[in-house]
């Protein structure tokens, strides 16, 4: 795909300037967003959704210092517009849509000032895997769409080496990955390096055409699939390897926390308020990551106890992890226990909430990864996901499968993500994504299910407990590793204290908060904004309250930071009391 820039740009001029025209405030603003949203599109780069989302359609995101530098005088220009519209003149939806639109647009110009585009890979992933593993997710029912996932083959050299120039600048100025977080890493790009292109990942979808494809294209696609992988993937994970393996791995650094790198103090705050979209300081967040390790350990030692079990903690953990019982015996045996929850939960809906998305959710094996969901398309074609690594089915206790499944299909982010795509909003609030939302939304899912009927097996409620407890970890270990000096070893440690997690899985989620931090923070957060809501809302309206209405709110909005939500509840509460 090309563009025109010198055409565009005329355009661009064309609505920034003043007239009759755009006086009304909501005229004004419709024409600012539909400039945006077509910018969005040209750019391929959507400044916060979720990364699991990633689709490669036709040419990739231009990462450079052109790209970066064209979109920060875009982005102020979005500001610009705003400034001249008058907000408080809007009512209801298109209030809250300007509210919502000036808050990404002022996070968005916070983010060109910090050196997030220096970190493309982490611990857990890399622009590497997510290109790699797009198209599992994707639909392919017509010739264009394979052309278009050709042209993303055939881009994807200038892009992996737009990647390979922001990882050189993060070396250059000391900003890059922490050494023993990162050790190993180099297998994550070699996976994906075949001898023969049809062995690849990235063919699969041109060994399963459809129908709708032609017989005669078929042949054609493939041999097409086979060059530009043969000739411009490959080649590209090659070249990445050796730079990683030869100059970045090297070049990693000895210090945990990112606060050790200049201007990483500034850079730490900012992660916490994007992640968390609230202006708690990493000691609150500490503060509270502590006071909610106690209370749920609590919880989990009273399980303990009602259970008749003679030991500690520990004792009981490892008990649980080996009785034989804890497992599937099969792959199948997992994935068929993992849907009977799902349907299960599936006809519970209509109980909690008032609306329900038309499209549907399917279940699908990933490698590598333990479990995640990906959401469907806004064109309906593709269904939402909920990916699990079935074939390592004994990584998957059965006393933790109905909080994971409640938290990534329903009531958690399948729901919450499919019903955002229908909702007659602005494309943007659609598609848009928070993290503090979203996983705080998926970790409130999966107390919902005590009310749904599930975890009536102690040993159910107590690996639900050991979800929970993992994200209430994340908030002491994260602000620990980055703000409070804490060493690698210390927060292993701390997590083997009072998680359930085994160390092997710990020191991968340590090694995760090192490399991405703050993400990490959103999920407890989150979780206890909409549980504090909800507690306002059942306080102030008594026996008015409507769990089902609360809910439909809650999620029918689209993603929001949590202030907006805040007073999106408030509102909802003084209109019904």
């Amino acid at each position: 795909m090309t563009f025109n820039y010198r055409a565009r740009n005329l355009v661009l001029l064309f609505c920034l300037l003043p007239g009759p025209a755009l006086a009304n405030p909501a005229e004004a603003f419709q024409a600012l967003l539909d400039a945006h949203w077509t910018r969005a599109q040209e750019e391929q780069v959507f400044f916060r959704t979720d990364p699991d989302a990633f689709r490669p359609d036709g040419a990739l995101p231009d990462v450079g210092p052109v790209g970066r530098a064209r979109r920060e005088a875009f982005n102020r220009d979005m500001l610009a517009r705003l400034e001249a519209i008058d907000g408080d003149a809007l009512q209801g939806q298109e209030r809250l849509s300007y509210r919502l639109f000036r808050y990404e647009r002022e996070t968005e110009a916070a983010s060109f000032a910090q050196p997030g585009h220096r970190f493309p890979i982490t611990a857990l992933f890399g622009f590497h895997s997510y290109f790699a593993d797009a198209p599992a997710n994707m639909d392919f029912s017509s010739v264009a769409d394979y052309e278009r996932l050709l042209e993303s083959f055939r881009d994807y050299p200038r892009y992996n080496r737009q990647q390979i120039a922001n990882l050189q600048e993060g070396i250059d100025t000391g900003y890059t990955q922490h050494c023993a977080a990162m050790a190993g890493y180099g297998k994550t790009i070699r996976r994906y390096l075949v001898e023969d292109a049809a062995d690849s990942a990235l063919y699969e979808p041109f060994t399963r055409f459809p129908q709708t494809v032609p017989t005669r294209e078929r042949t054609r696609l493939a041999a097409a699939a086979r060059t530009a992988l043969t000739n411009d993937v490959l080649p590209a994970y090659a070249a990445f390897l050796r730079f990683y393996e030869q100059r970045y791995a090297p070049a990693c650094r000895e210090t945990e926390a990112i606060t050790s790198l200049p201007g990483g103090d500034d850079y730490y705050a900012y992660l916490a308020r994007y992640f968390t979209t609230t202006a708690m300081t990493p000691r609150e967040i500490h503060d509270l990551g502590l006071a909610e390790t106690k209370r749920i350990r609590a919880a989990m030692d009273a399980i303990i106890e009602e259970s008749g079990f003679e030991g500690d903690f520990r004792a009981y953990l490892d008990g649980l992890r080996d009785d034989p019982a804890s497992y599937a015996v099969s792959r199948e045996d997992l994935l068929e226990k993992i849907a009977l929850i799902a349907k299960t939960m599936d006809g519970m809906m209509p109980r909690f909430f008032g609306r329900l998305p038309r499209m549907p959710y399917t279940i699908r094996e990933a490698e590598g990864r333990g479990a995640f969901y990906a959401s469907g398309t806004t064109d309906g074609r593709n269904p939402g996901v909920y990916f699990v690594n079935a074939t390592d089915y004994k990584a998957k206790p059965l006393y933790t499968l109905e909080a994971l499944t409640l938290h990534e299909a329903v009531p958690g982010h399948h729901h919450q993500m499919a019903l955002a795509l229908e909702l007659d909003l602005p494309p943007f609030r659609r598609t848009l994504y928070h993290a503090a939302f979203g996983e705080g939304w998926g970790l409130y899912a999966e107390s919902l299910g005590r009310e749904a009927g599930f975890y009536t097996d102690p040993r159910s409620d107590f690996g639900r407990l050991t979800y929970e407890m993992w994200r209430a970890n994340r908030l002491v270990v994260d602000t620990g590793l980055h703000a409070f000096g804490w060493t690698r070893r210390e927060a292993i440690d701390f997590m083997l204290a009072n998680s359930a997690l085994t160390e092997a899985e710990i020191t991968a989620e340590v090694d995760r908060y090192i490399t991405w931090p703050a993400q990490a923070l959103a999920y407890k957060v989150g979780e206890l904004r909409i549980q504090a809501l909800r507690a306002k809302a059942e306080a102030a309206l008594g026996e008015a309250f409507d769990l089902r209405a609360f809910h439909d709110l809650v999620v029918g909005n689209g993603s929001l930071p949590i202030a907006l939500l805040e007073d999106l509840v408030n509102d909802w509460i003084a209109g019904r009391g």
